[in-house]
């Protein structure tokens, strides 16, 4: 096949690897480089990077789309609007965590895990005007630990993505679209706002938030802290790796041991 690849996160970077090497890769689009880092040093994204590595020719611009005969353009964590004219100009696919519609949106795979759902799916989708609503080539279903991370997720959707568009590829006409069907549920951006601990969640309930977004923020006897790992043994919170501002990741007992006997008060 030839293809366009579109996309930004590190997330993607295996899926199109694995493409670049079973396919002829006309050329990559990606977000332009950001300002990354205290020194807000611009940065180019992690498939920018990846692309380069190969000599495949990058775009940072939608503007620039030329369809070049491409058969496919596959779409996966682009983070920019695919114009109607855009749409028009070729056969676009994208590659989306969740059970659609179910999380429509930015991001499925954390709302599924802050929701402390137990499975999810992969979509191989067509693209339309409307957002995360198009038809459906194949979808995969899988299941989501109890200590499944955004990260640990995110390697899953890799895998079955992978073995999905290869098995798509081998024989698209195969697999012709059906129309969502259900109820959308859309999904939001995170913000460090969604990372505030509230003491009065379950301990699962904060157990997830953690494993979604990353960390939990909040106060541990006056010091603002970051909860970055946790687990729950007999509807009790265990707290596995913190990290005090302005110092390193640390474990539990370590921070407990800094506060010589202390009693320990959270959020205060």
């Amino acid at each position: 096949m030839k293809l366009i690849l579109m996309g930004t996160n590190d997330f993607v970077v295996p899926i199109f690897e694995s493409l670049r090497k079973k396919h002829d890769v006309l050329s990559v689009f990606t977000r332009a480089p950001a300002p990354a880092g205290r020194r807000h040093v611009l940065t180019p994204s992690p498939v920018q990077l990846w692309a380069e590595s190969h000599n495949l020719p990058v775009h940072n611009s939608i503007k620039e789309f030329d369809n070049a005969g491409a058969d496919f353009v596959v779409v996966m964590s682009y983070g920019v609007i695919l114009p109607d004219n855009v749409l028009a100009r070729g056969n676009f696919i994208n590659i989306h965590p969740s059970a659609l519609p179910k999380y429509r949106g930015p991001s499925p795979i954390r709302s599924a895990l802050k929701n402390g759902d137990t499975k999810s799916a992969v979509c191989l989708m067509k693209i339309v005007h409307d957002l995360d609503a198009g038809d459906i080539y194949m979808c995969r279903e899988f299941d989501i630990d109890i200590n499944d991370t955004n990260k640990t997720v995110e390697n899953k959707v890799d895998e079955i993505a992978i073995e999905m568009l290869d098995e798509f590829f081998a024989s698209p006409e195969k697999y012709k679209p059906i129309a969502q069907s259900g109820t959308p549920i859309i999904s939001h951006k995170f913000t460090g706002a969604d990372e505030i601990i509230d003491w009065k969640m379950s301990p699962m309930e904060i157990h997830n938030l953690v494993r979604a977004l990353g960390c939990g923020r909040t106060k541990i006897n006056g010091v603002d802290v970051k909860i970055l790992e946790t687990k729950v043994e007999n509807d009790t919170l265990k707290i596995l790796q913190i990290q005090p501002a302005g110092k390193r990741p640390m474990d539990w007992k370590s921070f407990v041991n800094g506060l010589h006997g202390a009693e320990i008060k959270f959020g205060e």
